[in-house]
Protein backbone atom coordinates (compact mmCIF):
# COMPACT_ATOMS: atom_id res chain seq x y z
CA UNK A 1 0.00 0.00 0.00
CA UNK A 2 1.36 3.34 -0.76
CA UNK A 3 2.04 6.02 1.72
CA UNK A 4 0.47 8.80 -0.26
CA UNK A 5 -2.76 7.04 -0.76
CA UNK A 6 -2.77 6.59 3.61
CA UNK A 7 -4.92 9.27 5.15
CA UNK A 8 -4.02 11.41 7.64
CA UNK A 9 -6.46 11.69 10.24
CA UNK A 10 -5.13 11.57 13.48
CA UNK A 11 -7.26 10.06 16.69
CA UNK A 12 -6.66 11.41 20.26
CA UNK A 13 -8.05 10.33 23.29
CA UNK A 14 -11.20 12.40 24.32
CA UNK A 15 -10.99 14.98 27.08
CA UNK A 16 -13.46 13.77 28.82
CA UNK A 17 -12.03 10.19 29.74
CA UNK A 18 -9.64 9.18 32.77
CA UNK A 19 -7.60 6.49 32.50
CA UNK A 20 -4.76 4.07 34.79
CA UNK A 21 -2.58 1.57 34.13
CA UNK A 22 -3.34 -1.19 36.87
CA UNK A 23 -2.14 -4.94 37.21
CA UNK A 24 -1.49 -4.76 33.24
CA UNK A 25 -4.67 -4.00 32.29
CA UNK A 26 -5.61 0.28 31.53
CA UNK A 27 -8.87 0.76 32.92
CA UNK A 28 -10.90 4.33 30.97
CA UNK A 29 -13.51 5.96 32.95
CA UNK A 30 -16.06 8.16 31.13
CA UNK A 31 -16.56 11.36 32.94
CA UNK A 32 -20.18 12.87 32.42
CA UNK A 33 -21.47 15.71 34.24
CA UNK A 34 -17.93 15.97 36.57
CA UNK A 35 -17.84 12.41 37.95
CA UNK A 36 -16.49 9.05 36.58
CA UNK A 37 -19.40 6.79 34.74
CA UNK A 38 -18.09 3.74 37.19
CA UNK A 39 -20.80 1.89 34.46
CA UNK A 40 -19.17 2.48 31.11
CA UNK A 41 -15.27 1.54 32.17
CA UNK A 42 -13.96 0.00 29.28
CA UNK A 43 -10.61 -2.40 29.95
CA UNK A 44 -7.64 -3.07 27.23
CA UNK A 45 -4.93 -5.25 27.86
CA UNK A 46 -1.90 -6.33 25.85
CA UNK A 47 -1.93 -4.51 22.34
CA UNK A 48 -5.14 -2.47 23.26
CA UNK A 49 -2.95 -0.70 26.12
CA UNK A 50 -0.39 -0.20 23.25
CA UNK A 51 -2.55 1.62 21.11
CA UNK A 52 -4.46 3.88 23.77
CA UNK A 53 -1.07 5.04 24.58
CA UNK A 54 -0.12 5.83 21.15
CA UNK A 55 -3.42 7.34 21.12
CA UNK A 56 -1.95 9.75 24.12
CA UNK A 57 -0.27 12.51 21.21
CA UNK A 58 -2.98 11.92 18.38
CA UNK A 59 -1.98 8.77 15.78
CA UNK A 60 -3.22 8.15 12.39
CA UNK A 61 -4.37 4.24 12.27
CA UNK A 62 -1.68 3.95 9.67
CA UNK A 63 0.73 4.43 12.19
CA UNK A 64 -1.00 2.08 14.44
CA UNK A 65 -0.67 -0.41 12.03
CA UNK A 66 2.86 -0.08 10.97
CA UNK A 67 3.53 -0.38 14.70
CA UNK A 68 1.50 -3.30 15.05
CA UNK A 69 2.93 -4.67 12.22
CA UNK A 70 6.75 -4.39 13.30
CA UNK A 71 5.66 -5.80 16.75
CA UNK A 72 3.47 -9.07 15.89
CA UNK A 73 2.86 -11.56 13.33
CA UNK A 74 0.36 -9.80 10.91
CA UNK A 75 0.30 -8.24 7.88
CA UNK A 76 0.22 -4.13 8.12
CA UNK A 77 -3.02 -4.76 5.95
CA UNK A 78 -4.81 -7.10 8.60
CA UNK A 79 -3.89 -4.92 11.49
CA UNK A 80 -5.29 -1.53 9.40
CA UNK A 81 -8.40 -3.38 9.26
CA UNK A 82 -8.24 -4.60 13.26
CA UNK A 83 -6.87 -1.00 14.06
CA UNK A 84 -9.82 0.83 12.30
CA UNK A 85 -12.49 -1.31 13.88
CA UNK A 86 -11.30 -0.41 16.84
CA UNK A 87 -11.09 3.23 16.34
CA UNK A 88 -14.80 3.02 14.95
CA UNK A 89 -15.52 1.46 18.56
CA UNK A 90 -13.90 3.80 20.94
CA UNK A 91 -15.19 6.69 18.45
CA UNK A 92 -18.41 5.67 19.38
CA UNK A 93 -18.11 5.24 22.89
CA UNK A 94 -16.40 8.53 22.95
CA UNK A 95 -13.52 7.69 24.14
CA UNK A 96 -10.85 9.39 21.34
CA UNK A 97 -12.24 11.44 18.28
CA UNK A 98 -10.37 12.61 15.05
CA UNK A 99 -7.82 15.19 15.25
CA UNK A 100 -7.16 17.06 11.77
CA UNK A 101 -7.14 16.48 8.52
CA UNK A 102 -4.08 16.77 6.29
Amino acid sequence: MSQALLSSTKYVRSSTVVSREIAGETLVVPVRGGVGDLDAIFSFNGVGSDLWNLLQAGTSSEEMAGWVEERYDVTFEQALADIQAFMDELSRAGLVHQHGQG
